[in-house]
C-alpha cells in the first residue's frame, strides 16, 4: 500500500485571526514557505546559543539568556505555523516542501534540549539533554513510520512537539525568574525530566495505536 500524504499538525492557532492576517501578508510578499522552514531552524541555533552560554554567566545576564531561548522557541514554532499556512492556504508549497517542512523540525527538536541539559550545571545534566533530544526524534519517527505503512499519522502526546516546546519556554521563563536564587539549574533539570517521561509516553501510545490499526486491518 502506497505511504498517505504528509499530514498536518492539528492547531487550533491555524484558525486565528492573527495567524490568518500574517500568513496572508507573507503570501501576497511571495515570501516562499521554505525560507519561514529555514528560519525555525535559524531561531533554534540561536535559542541553543543562548543556553549554552548561559553556565558562563550570572545574575542578569543568565536570567536573560534564559529569557531569550524561550523567545526563539516561540519564534520557532511561529515559523512552523506560518510555512504550512503559506504554502497551503497562500498557495505557495513547492514540490520539495516536505523536506524543508520535516528536516529544520528533526533538527531543532535537539538544538532546543540538548542546551539546555549544559546550562542546568549539573553533571548529568547534558546526558538528560541528549535524552530528550533523542526521544524527541524518536517520537517523530514513530509518527512517520504510521505514516509510511499507510495509516493517517498520529500527532498525540502527552509530549508532542508543541508540548515539549511549551514545556521548555515555561521551564526557560521559570529559571529566569529563580536565578536570584539559584534554582534556574533545578528547573531546568525538572523540565527536562518532565518531558523525558513525556516523550516516553507518548512513543509508547504511538506505537500503540499503529500496532492496534495494523491489525485491525
Amino acid at each position: 500500500m502506497p505511504p498517505t500524504p504528509p499530514a498536518r499538525r492539528p492547531l487550533t492557532s491555524r484558525d486565528s485571526l492573527w495567524a490568518r492576517a500574517l500568513a496572508n501578508w507573507l503570501a501576497q510578499r511571495r515570501v516562499p514557505p521554505n525560507a519561514i522552514s529555514l528560519a525555525s531552524l535559524g531561531f533554534a541555533a540561536l535559542g541553543a546559543g543562548a543556553m549554552l552560554a548561559a553556565p558562563g554567566t550570572t545574575g542578569g545576564a543568565r536570567a536573560t539568556l534564559f529569557v531569550l531561548a524561550a523567545v526563539c522557541i516561540q519564534l520557532r514554532l511561529l515559523c512552523n505555523l506560518l510555512d504550512g499556512m503559506v504554502a497551503v492556504e497562500g498557495g505557495l508549497g513547492s514540490k520539495s516542501g516536505e523536506i524543508y517542512n520535516e528536516v529544520p523540525d528533526r533538527i531543532a527538536d535537539p538544538l532546543l534540549l540538548v542546551p539546555a541539559g549544559y546550562a542546568t550545571g549539573f553533571a548529568f545534566g547534558p546526558e538528560l539533554g541528549w535524552l530528550c533530544g533523542l526521544l524527541a526524534l524518536f517520537t517523530a519517527y514513530i509518527r512517520a513510520m504510521g505514516g509510511s505503512a499507510g495509516l493517517a499519522q498520529g500527532f498525540q502526546g502527552p509530549m508532542a512537539k508543541p508540548h515539549r516546546m511549551a514545556a521548555m519556554t515555561a521551564g526557560l521563563i521559570a529559571a529566569a525568574l529563580t536565578v536570584p536564587l539559584g534554582l534556574d539549574g533545578v528547573v531546568l533539570l525538572a523540565t527536562l525530566a518532565m518531558i523525558a517521561l513525556g516523550a516516553l509516553a507518548t512513543a509508547w501510545r504511538r506505537t500503540a495505536a499503529i500496532h492496534r490499526a495494523l491489525e485491525a486491518r
